[in-house]
């Protein structure tokens, strides 16, 4: 289930308050599914599993929480105080070299042992989510949630400098349902653009560059090279799209992608007024 992006933190309406306010975190997002045989998978958006990328969360999850219980959230990595997504991108043995704290904070409750719940309103799923998590201790938390309006908003101002994203509205009363809908409501901090993936530079499984469309129509080439979890994510999700290799007079050897994928990007201001657009991630379709 997925936000839309909304302009403004939308208003809590009159009690009872159908709202509920959350922090939007810099992360990978993730379903947690803890299994009969003591496995876990930690589903990505494009539905790999990133469990042997983050074994401690893994391993922390099989020993909190039952099997057959099923969360929706998020994997956050932490650097001097404040939310990294670029450490994310790392190796397990790489973080751990560099004293990286990975944690996995929940926000919603598919199912509980023997039950699926997605078809509980909100309001039910977080009080159940509370109950499963009572014992629970880090790195594995619920995210911070308000129904006041103002704290949502003092919490989108202040927090900003510890790198949450913004705000996510949600209607209490709103079923789990794949796909992107208007019950959730995402509000972001404009430190990245959205933008479209029209082309990759290399190996259509591994490519270096990206050639991208930004929000005010320019067709620009990311920089600097993609890391090697960056060139595997974009691999595995437009390496089928990509065309046959192409000469483009502005960006090179091009091979197209059909159909584009949204992305998200920083663009950073360098030399001449001009602007390097940073490839962040992919974002999901819709």
């Amino acid at each position: 289930m997925r936000p839309r992006s909304a302009d403004e933190i939308p208003a809590q309406g009159s009690p009872p308050r159908e709202l509920q306010y959350s922090l939007k975190l810099d992360g990978f997002r993730a379903l947690a599914f803890v299994l009969g045989d003591g496995k876990v998978v930690l589903q990505s958006r494009s539905r790999r599993d990133l469990a042997p990328e983050f074994p401690g969360i893994a391993a922390h999850l099989r020993d909190q929480l039952p099997p057959g219980i099923v969360l929706d959230g998020e994997l956050c990595a932490y650097r001097e105080g404040r939310l990294s997504f670029t450490d994310l991108l790392r190796s397990p043995a790489d973080r751990a070299r560099a004293g990286v704290p990975v944690s996995y904070i929940a926000f919603d409750l598919l199912a509980v042992p023997g039950r699926d719940v997605r078809a509980l309103p909100l309001r039910d799923r977080w009080e159940l989510l509370g109950t499963a998590l009572l014992d629970a201790e880090p790195p594995l938390q619920r995210v911070l949630a308000t129904r006041d309006e103002e704290t949502a908003r003092e919490w989108f101002r202040d927090l900003r400098d510890a790198g949450v994203e913004g705000i996510v509205a949600k209607s209490l009363t709103s079923t789990y349902r794949a796909g992107s809908t208007w019950a959730w409501r995402k509000i972001r901090h404009m430190e990245t653009s959205d933008g479209v993936l029209l082309g990759v530079v290399g190996p259509p499984d591994r490519p270096r560059a990206l050639v991208v469309r930004l929000a005010d129509g320019r067709t620009v080439s990311t920089s600097p090279r993609l890391t090697p979890a960056q060139s595997r994510e974009v691999g595995a999700l437009a390496g089928d799209r990509a065309g046959p290799l192409a000469q483009d007079p502005e960006h090179g050897p091009v091979r197209w992608i059909d159909p584009p994928l949204p992305v998200e990007l920083r663009q950073l201001a360098v030399r001449q007024r001009q602007e390097n657009a940073t490839f962040v991630r992919v974002r999901s379709e819709g």
